[in-house]
């Protein structure tokens, strides 16, 4: 088996799953027989195809970080507004079906912090994609921009984090909705 060549097809489809299994169970499942009989592999399967538990993980978290930032940025629709943007993230990541997909990055996030040679990409990017994306917001100046997207992108994470860990919609929701007020007010 180690000298057949990797079907990628197969592969990506693997990795899709795994990265599903990793929402529904989180890290702490992360060994390759749990993992496989969730998928209905061999274990040897997941070693042919992703090599190390470290190197498959590595990748579930770039497949997790993008996969997050499509469908945010999918939300908000082209060209938005700073205030549309921040507004649809929010909504994408505080509605309760995503609660165990962002458990997941938040402990992916945590282990990355931890480890942070290990996951340098994961790193690199879970801040700039963001950055990037609402520098570009066409209401935004670039003297304050990235001051601004810093702002929102640690302002949505704190509440989502809280949301998480509290289960307080009503107090978070509120705290988000005067924070995507002050955004759509600002001139």
């Amino acid at each position: 088996m180690a000298g057949r060549p990797v079907d990628y097809q197969r592969r990506d489809e693997l990795l899709d799953a795994v990265v599903d299994y990793m929402v529904e169970h989180g890290l702490s499942e992360l060994s390759w027989r749990p993992v496989a009989a969730g998928l209905g592999v061999s274990p040897t399967t997941l070693v042919h195809h992703f090599g190390t538990k470290e190197q498959m993980l590595q990748v579930v978290l770039e497949r997790l970080r993008r996969r997050m930032f499509a469908a945010t940025s999918d939300a908000a629709g082209p060209h938005p507004d700073l205030a549309t943007a921040a507004r649809a993230v929010w909504t994408r990541t505080s509605d309760p079906r995503m609660q165990a997909e962002f458990r997941l990055f938040f402990a992916a996030y945590g282990r990355a912090l931890q480890a942070p040679q290990q996951f340098a990409d994961f790193l690199d990017h879970v801040v700039t994609d963001w950055m990037t994306s609402l520098r570009e917001a066409p209401d935004v100046d670039t003297e304050t921009a990235a001051r601004t997207a810093t702002l929102v992108i640690a302002t949505i994470r704190g509440l989502l984090l809280d949301l998480l860990t509290t289960g307080d919609r009503n107090r978070v929701q509120d705290a988000a909705e005067s924070f995507l007020s002050a955004l759509e007010r600002r001139p």
